[in-house]
């Protein structure tokens, strides 16, 4: 077995591209590190997330260390800045996308149970205070990622990197029922 090359790798890619529907977006509530809104950025191009909703105290992307981590991946993205977040929740709504906040909250569902709809903006929180209550209140969904170890949160940009991928993991998953919640 041998790594890929370049060709290889758009071979590959383009076969898992065949076999996704739906859209994802994201949405970064008050996500104030620049490396976490970087990391997410290049996670959210990796995974073909078409918006990108950058609200409240998000730090920007033109910060230095935001563009040194996101490595100019943002230019496969759509994004658009919103002072508030309620304000991005109404603009991801209208383009047609379900509202599932990530957030360890009161009556959330775990990610991998969550009935979701082909269509899915995903929220994700400031590090410490997470998503906003307003936002909170607005989702169709809440939901969290469950935990085995002791540790009892993860950092946001992994967090978006796990909720991406199993969003796009479900739509994969041969006989793949979409849901609308």
């Amino acid at each position: 077995m041998k790594q890929l090359d370049g060709t290889g790798l758009k071979r590959l890619h383009r076969e898992w591209r065949k076999r996704t529907e739906g859209r994802v977006a994201v949405l970064l509530d008050s996500v104030a590190g620049p490396y976490n809104v970087g990391a997410i950025v290049r996670t959210a191009a990796a995974y073909r997330v078409e918006h990108l909703w950058l609200a409240g105290t998000t730090a920007p992307l033109a910060s230095a260390s935001a563009r040194k981590t996101a490595l100019g991946t943002d230019r496969y993205l759509q994004v658009a800045t919103f002072e508030r977040s309620i304000d991005a929740v109404h603009a991801a709504r209208a383009a047609g996308y379900v509202i599932v906040a990530v957030e360890l909250a009161a009556g959330a569902v775990p990610l991998p149970e969550a009935a979701l709809a082909q269509d899915v903006c995903l929220v994700f929180g400031h590090e410490d205070h997470g998503v906003s209550a307003a936002v909170l209140q607005d989702a169709d969904t809440v939901a969290y990622l469950p935990q085995l170890g002791r540790v009892g949160s993860l950092n946001v940009a992994s967090a978006a990197a796990i909720a991406i991928y199993e969003v796009r993991r479900r739509q994969w998953a041969p006989g793949a029922k979409k849901e609308a919640p």
